[in-house]
C-alpha cells in the first residue's frame, strides 16, 4: 500500500490542532464583541481595552464551564439518543474478541465497552472521554453483512479514533459549537434588546466608526454558529482520514477496511433511525450522505467513502 501512514497522522494532527485553535479564537471575538457593545452602549467609548479584556475572560470561562460539563456527560447522551445498547458477550462474541485483540494492539490498557444499536444500515462509532472509559459502538446490520475481515477494519477504525483521542477531541468540538452558539445567542440579544444609545458618539467621524463597528459585530454574532459548525465538521473530516491510516496499521490489512467501507457505500439505506445532525460526525459513515447539493462537500461530516477507499488501496492520484 502506498500510504505513508506515520506522515498521514502527523499531518492531520497538526491541521486538527490549526481547526481547533480557531474554535477558541472565535470565542475570544465573541467576547470582544460584548465588550465592545457594552462599552459602546453605555460609555460611548469605540475601544475600552479594559471592558473588551474582561469580557474575553468571562466569554472564555463561560465556554470552559460548559465544556466541562458537556465532555463529563456528553458520552452518555450521545448513547441514549442513538439507542445504543451493551452488547452481550454471549450474543456477541466475536465483537468482544475483536474489540479487544486490537485494543491490545493498539495498546489501551482497557478494552473499550461493546454496545450496539438494533438497526439494519452499515455503521459504527465510538465515543468517551479517554481510551479508559470509551465505547465502540456497531449496528446489527453492520455484524450481519460483513465478514469477519471487514468487521475487524471497522473496529480497528473505531479504536483508532480511541487511541488517537479523536472521542476527546469530537467531545471538546462539540462542546465548543455548543458554547460559542450560547455565548452568540446572548449577544444577539444584548444587541437587538440593549440600549445603544449611551454616552454620545463625539461626532460624525466617531458615529460613522461606531456603525461600521456595530455592523461587523452583528455580522459577526450572527455568523459565528455557522462558522463554528463548519469548522466541527471539518475536524471531523480529517479524523476520519487518520483513523482509516491507524486503524490499517493496526489490522496490517488496510483492504478489510477499503471493502467494509465499499458494502457501507453501497448501503441503500445508510439511514440510522436515531441518527441526527449533533451525532452525525461520530459515525465511520455519514447517516445522511444520500442527501445531495452544492455545498454537500462543505457541510459534509465526512470525505469522500471513494478518496478513502483509493487511499487505503493506494490508488489515489
Amino acid at each position: 500500500m502506498s500510504l505513508n501512514i506515520h506522515e498521514e497522522i502527523r499531518k492531520n494532527r497538526i491541521k486538527s490542532v490549526f481547526i481547533i485553535g480557531m474554535f477558541f479564537i472565535f470565542v475570544a471575538l465573541l467576547g470582544a464583541a460584548a465588550g465592545t457593545i457594552l462599552s459602546m452602549s453605555y460609555t460611548g467609548e469605540i475601544f475600552n481595552i479594559g471592558s473588551i479584556l474582561i469580557s474575553v475572560g468571562v466569554a472564555v470561562f463561560v465556554s470552559l464551564i460548559y465544556i466541562l460539563i458537556f465532555m463529563g456527560i456528553g458520552s452518555n447522551m450521545i448513547l441514549s439518543s442513538t439507542g445504543a445498547k451493551e452488547a452481550s458477550r454471549e450474543h456477541y462474541p466475536h465483537l468482544y474478541h475483536s474489540t479487544e485483540a486490537l485494543s491490545i494492539a493498539a495498546g489501551l490498557r482497557t478494552p473499550p465497552k461493546c454496545y450496539i444499536i438494533e438497526d439494519p444500515s452499515l455503521n459504527a462509532y465510538a465515543t468517551g472521554f479517554s481510551p479508559e472509559k470509551s465505547y465502540v459502538v456497531v449496528t446489527t446490520g453492520l455484524i450481519k453483512k460483513l465478514n469477519r475481515q471487514e468487521l475487524e477494519g471497522v473496529i480497528a477504525h473505531e479504536i483508532a479514533h480511541i487511541k488517537n483521542y479523536d472521542i476527546r477531541i469530537m467531545l471538546l468540538a462539540a462542546g465548543l459549537v455548543g458554547a460559542t452558539v450560547f455565548i452568540a445567542d446572548f449577544l444577539f440579544r444584548m444587541f437587538i434588546f440593549g440600549g445603544h444609545g449611551g454616552g454620545g458618539g463625539g461626532g460624525n467621524k466617531d458615529g460613522r466608526i461606531m456603525i461600521i463597528v456595530f455592523i461587523f459585530y452583528f455580522i459577526l454574532i450572527i455568523t459565528a454558529p455557522i462558522v463554528a459548525q463548519l469548522i466541527k465538521l471539518a475536524i471531523s473530516r480529517q479524523r476520519e482520514y487518520l483513523a482509516d491510516a491507524t486503524g490499517a496499521e493496526l489490522t496490517r490489512y488496510p483492504e478489510g477496511l477499503a471493502s467494509a467501507l465499499e458494502k457501507i457505500k453501497g448501503d441503500p439505506d445508510p439511514m440510522i433511525e436515531r441518527a441526527n445532525n449533533a451525532t452525525a460526525h461520530l459515525f465511520i459513515s455519514n447517516p445522511f450522505r444520500k442527501k445531495k447539493g452544492g455545498l454537500s462537500k462543505l457541510f459534509s461530516t465526512h470525505p469522500p467513502i471513494e478518496e478513502r477507499i483509493a487511499i487505503l488501496r493506494g490508488t489515489k492520484k
